[in-house]
């Protein structure tokens, strides 16, 4: 690579992990994978576990930059993003709109099919209505509006264990959330691209296929090793391999995503070109050591401690570029 980001030597970079989301575990593994990284480059690193306080110890500490670890609310859906925002602190990662919208699953539809991005159809519906009748002809799948990682993902099949209707004490999302999105299922084959922002553009890396030993790509198939094996890049005709990059570039630019974004696909092969959705652009992606856009980065010759540091010098370039355009030196 020949646009790989440098950072200066004496930066001090904030590390926020953590929080309350379902997703802590998951950041406090990528946030402690950054800093890290950050330590062995020899910069100053401050680790925040995010809590109430989170402002107030940013101010405390006044970083140069912060490094966004967060997953799910409210460190990926514009909460934070709109706090750094106020505090005029550079942050990694997406800012406040892109990260409105790529939380919640409808309004990523709304964004992205206008603009000839595949996606599975479906609607919002209320939790209390499963128990009277199926939004969609089985199997169909259900999820929450605006939570990451596969949290409270059910595939509903005629001869799954939910009942017909689904039953109150069945467990599932249903249990946890008041509105949920129905989709209908697409067989195949779930596959990934992450995208980075280099100094000379935005780039696709790869397209990794994941296959779990067993049930589907869930919360558990990410995080537990050994369960899930990662394809990278993927055994997929070339076609499909290109309009995997092209597509997830595409979400990455229409978005508006800064630093990096995971694209996520299923695809019918049976069905060819036309057998290939997208399922979310994910705008915070796990930095742990079983994530694929590391994963990715590797693949391409990137090391963690080089990727680390393209994402931080992405968010220093947009943050002068904000203060450039609004003729501010603050």
């Amino acid at each position: 690579m020949t646009d790989l980001s440098k950072l200066p030597a004496d930066i001090h970079i904030a590390v926020l992990m953590g929080g309350w989301a379902n997703e802590r575990p998951v950041s406090l593994m990528s946030g402690e994978g950054v800093a890290k990284a950050l330590d062995e480059r020899g910069h100053r690193v401050t680790r925040i576990d995010m809590d109430r306080d989170v402002a107030a110890r940013i101010a405390e500490v006044k970083p140069d930059v912060v490094f966004n670890a967060l997953h799910g609310v409210p460190g990926e859906d514009g909460t934070v993003q709109g706090m750094l925002d106020l505090m005029g602190v550079p942050y990694t990662h997406s800012g406040l709109a892109t990260s409105v919208i790529a939380i919640d699953k409808q309004l990523t539809k709304q964004a992205l099919v206008p603009h000839g991005i595949p996606m599975p159809g479906g609607r919002i519906v209320k939790t209390v209505d499963l128990f009277k009748r199926d939004p969609l002809p089985r199997p169909y799948v259900l999820k929450p509006v605006n939570e990451g990682s596969s949290v409270g993902v059910a595939i509903v099949t005629d001869d799954g264990n939910y009942g017909n209707p689904i039953a109150r004490d069945a467990k599932g999302p249903w249990q946890d959330f008041s509105e949920l999105l129905a989709e209908p299922y697409i067989k195949g084959r779930e596959m990934t691209s992450a995208v980075v922002d280099f100094e000379s553009g935005p780039r696709a890396l790869a397209v990794t296929e994941l296959k779990p030993k067993s049930g589907f790509y869930d919360f558990d198939a990410k995080y537990t090793d050994g369960i899930t094996d990662h394809i990278c890049p993927a055994d997929i005709p070339e076609r499909i391999r290109d309009l995997c990059l092209e597509i997830a570039l595409k979400a990455h630019k229409v978005l508006g995503c800064r630093g990096t974004s995971r694209t996520d696909f299923r695809w019918d092969e049976e069905q060819g070109e036309d057998g290939l959705f997208v399922l979310e652009t994910n705008t915070q992606p796990g930095m742990t050591p079983l994530s694929l856009v590391p994963e990715q980065a590797r693949n391409a010759g990137i090391e963690y401690g080089e990727l680390v540091e393209t994402i931080i010098a992405a968010a220093l370039r947009d943050h002068d570029g904000v203060k450039r355009n609004r003729g501010s030196d603050g």
